[in-house]
């Protein structure tokens, strides 16, 4: 018995060596990097505890007791009263406490004074344990990082929205419900008070499922639309579908037959567009149109072809192009397949309909073109084009010219004012994104900008730039949102928000693009790799959900102390200078990161209100430029698929190629503290943030399926409703939940068999409202696979 407590002592002290050294060792690396002196300190306490045990000295446990409360008063003094934050410090200490106190173990020590081992001698460890167990008992009922408040209500009266003023109420029969992208339905049925009644009311599911040949980015991000009695779908190989709203049951299917292989970049379709044609309708030649498909839905192909399918009844619309089809590759200059796609629903107008694509990210310098153009809605003839990298971006395309390769582009859905007749059209950066220095001052212009433009003639009404010279991927990568805000005088102005992945959201009038809310340029981190530059300032608006401060090593995290301490070794050997610092080929700290702070999800709005809800993530990302060499050709070959977003993306005819990661520790846990998701509310009147609240839990990424709330990352959008409740489904665990759009706080909740990667609409059928979303989850993002739409209604 005395030899196995011996042994049990002598295991002990080993081991408390062991973590001594490594804490020390680590903590004397990141000292010299300038970072925090806490592990050399706990290292050293570690390593003195191990002596004394093995020396078999009592005083062991007031030297361990000391580093519990040292660090107990650090970890408060870096972290305050969170949860999250604290408990990665001493979830390895506070446990090997609790060990020292056990009988078995400690009973071989003995006491300076009395050789003997007596409570007294444990009770300085005793009193630390206690302390720590307060500390995070009482950081259980806190959360720092939430913001309490209320939203106003709707004024009384409440108006009518201007965009949905003709609309049926029960209808969403566009991708943001109206093209004014404001995610907002009028219908009341389902409350606060009665949310937590919603079941499932049908599921349909599409059968459209991941194949061995398709791309690691497959997604199911569909938002549907419905118009009248039916709803209408696309899934991931863009196959279409009608759907009875009220039973979820398949009234036709039409399948384009996609040409696609692993190459492809990307797989997924957010959403189709629906047109009816009025009865004084002429084509852009001043003839009356086709008398086939007077409803008809236009569905965006990855293979980079736009299709006119008759809404009732499934089949082509064959006087639409050629034979209900438009060859978006006609006119451009690089046409390798899968090279140029369309993920996300155009525009229609009474005479246009306004497609904008995706090109291949980071791959090359010579893609095709990221044109945006208007074609006759009724014959699909090309009316006009705004091609942004072309020093006349008007020019069409003809037997001697092509669009320019690389133009800026656009690959989430545009926003429409019929008043104005202004199309809004987010875009992106000339690719490669993390290096500039090739780009011509036209493909400057109008690079992640807003950009205005006359529906009918492609004509530029105004544009409004939200990064200068962007190297970091910051597009604005989320339709615009148009409201009409009141005034205290009874006027209104005809805005814009424009939510970017900097969180900074973008106020403007959309008559004349001028800011609403100031958005001041500043002073940004200067010195760009070899051959580029950086713009000296950038804009920032006041309405930002934009990080409050620079990260430091204190808001690095992890699992443990120890990866918590590599990643702070990690963090200090990064190139970090705040927001906007530059690419390097030391590694760049990239935060907010190539996520973004919003994503394509965008924002809800409730013009009547004057509300919206937000949903913003925070996870860093490093880049790391990489020249060319063995393992960065300068040209591909047939190792290297297309499509890859794994390991360095090539940037083919630039100088450096990159890697492109999230921030994460040795062993793939995020190294920024959490949170890293949050649903907000934002006063439209103030133009102020005021409710913001963790969302999501770690139950599908933890090893252990634990529901705690300790706020996820996601990707997807809200919604909200006349009843004042919001939807979202967009966290990384697989849940749909509902919100008080008053206070934020969460109302309701239903697990989903999938991720719901995607944006929820709502409608009315029969005198039911519905609430539907799409659970199909997102390759890359690695939640679970589906093909689930779920439809929920009360009782």
């Amino acid at each position: 018995m005395h030899q196995s407590r011996s042994l049990f002592l002598t295991i002990t002290w080993i081991v408390f060596a062991i973590i001594g050294l490594a804490l020390g060792g680590g903590g004397i690396w990141l000292l010299l990097l300038g970072g925090s002196p806490y592990y050399v300190v706990a290292g050293l306490l570690m390593l003195v505890t191990a002596f004394l045990l093995a020396r078999r000295h009592s005083s062991a446990l007031v030297v361990y007791a000391v580093l519990l409360l040292g660090t107990l008063i650090w970890a408060v003094w870096e972290s305050g009263f969170d949860f999250w934050l604290l408990a990665p410090r001493g979830d390895i200490l506070a446990p090997l406490g609790l060990w020292l106190l056990l009988p078995f173990v400690t009973r071989p020590l003995r006491s300076p004074a009395t050789g003997e081992l007596s409570l007294a001698a444990r009770m300085p460890l005793i009193v630390a344990l206690l302390a720590c167990a307060g500390v995070l008992g009482y950081s259980l009922t806190q959360d720092p990082q939430s913001l309490a408040g209320n939203l106003p209500p709707a004024a009384s009266p409440a108006p009518v929205a201007a965009d949905a003023a003709n609309l049926p109420e029960g209808d969403w029969p566009a991708y943001g419900r109206t093209q004014f992208g404001n995610r907002y339905s009028p219908l009341a049925q389902i409350t606060p008070q009665n949310v937590s009644q919603l079941k499932v009311a049908w599921t349909f599911r599409t059968g459209d499922l991941k194949g061995p040949n398709d791309p690691v980015e497959l997604t199911n991000q569909v938002t549907p639309i419905k118009v009248k009695d039916t709803l209408y779908l696309c899934s991931p190989h863009q196959i279409l579908f009608a759907l009875d709203a009220a039973t979820g049951k398949q009234k036709w299917k039409f399948d384009p037959k996609i040409a696609y292989d692993k190459t492809y970049q990307h797989m997924t379709c957010r959403g189709v567009s629906y047109f009816e044609t009025r009865a004084d309708a002429r084509t852009s030649d001043g003839n009356p149109p086709p008398a086939e498909c007077p409803t008809r839905i236009f569905l965006p192909t990855n293979d980079g072809r736009l299709l006119a399918v008759d809404a009732q009844t499934g089949t082509p619309c064959a006087q639409f192009g050629k034979n209900g089809s438009i060859d978006l590759m006609e006119g451009m200059g690089v046409t390798q397949r899968g090279f140029y796609y369309v993920t996300s629903p155009p525009v229609v107008t009474d005479k246009i309909v306004m497609v904008t694509g995706s090109v291949i990210d980071n791959y090359s310098a010579t893609v095709p073109s990221g044109v945006f153009r208007g074609f006759d809605v009724h014959t699909g003839k090309l009316v006009w084009a705004f091609d942004a990298g072309n020093d006349d971006p008007n020019q069409m395309p003809s037997a001697t010219h092509k669009f320019v390769d690389a133009s800026p582009n656009s690959w989430i859905v545009s926003s429409y004012d019929p008043k104005l007749n202004l199309v809004y059209i987010p875009t992106g950066v000339q690719t490669p994104d993390i290096w500039g220095g090739n780009r011509t001052p036209a493909s400057e212009r109008y690079a992640s900008s807003i950009v205005a433009l006359n529906a009918d003639t492609g004509k530029l009404a105004w544009s409004y730039q939200t990064v200068h010279h962007d190297l970091w991927d910051m597009d604005v990568p989320a339709q615009p949102s148009l409201v009409d805000l009141a005034r205290p005088d009874g006027s209104t102005v005809p805005a814009l928000y424009a939510p970017t992945k900097t969180g900074n959201i973008f106020v403007l009038d959309r008559r004349d693009g001028k800011p609403i809310v100031p958005a001041p340029e500043k002073p940004v981190p200067q010195g760009a790799a070899p051959g580029d530059w950086v713009s000296p300032t950038q804009p920032f608006s006041e309405l930002t959900f934009r990080p409050e401060k620079k990260l430091t090593d204190a808001d690095m995290w992890g699992a443990t102390m120890f990866d918590q301490l590599a990643c702070r070794i990690i963090f200090k050997r990064l190139r970090y200078e705040g927001t906007f610092t530059p690419p390097s080929l030391q590694g760049t700290l990239v935060f907010p990161g190539n996520l973004g702070t919003f994503e394509w999800g965008g924002i809800a709005v409730d013009p009547v209100r004057q509300v919206a809800i937000a949903n913003p993530i925070y996870l860093p990302f490093v880049s790391k430029l990489i020249p060319r060499g063995p393992n960065n050709p300068a040209a591909p070959d047939a190792s290297l698929p297309s499509g890859t977003e794994q390991g360095v993306q090539p940037q083919f005819g630039v100088p450096f190629g990159v890697t492109i990661n999230p921030l994460l520790s040795p062993i793939g846990f995020p190294c920024k503290q959490p949170s890293w998701g949050f649903i907000a509310g934002i006063d439209l009147k103030t133009n102020k943030i005021t409710w913001m609240h963790r969302n999501g839990t770690i139950r599908d990424v933890s090893p252990i399926p634990l529901p705690l709330k300790i706020g996820m990352p996601g990707l997807g959008g809200p919604i909200v409703t006349g009843g004042g409740v919001a939807f979202m489904t967009y966290t990384m665990d697989n849940y749909i939940r509902a919100y008080d759009v008053t206070t934020g706080s969460q109302l309701w909740e239903d697990r989903l068999p999938a991720g719901g990667q995607s944006t929820p609409m709502s409608y009315e059928i029969g005198g039911k409202q519905y609430v539907v979303t799409m659970a199909g989850g997102h390759g890359s993002f690695g939640t679970t696979m589906g093909d689930y739409l779920i439809a929920y209604s009360l009782p």
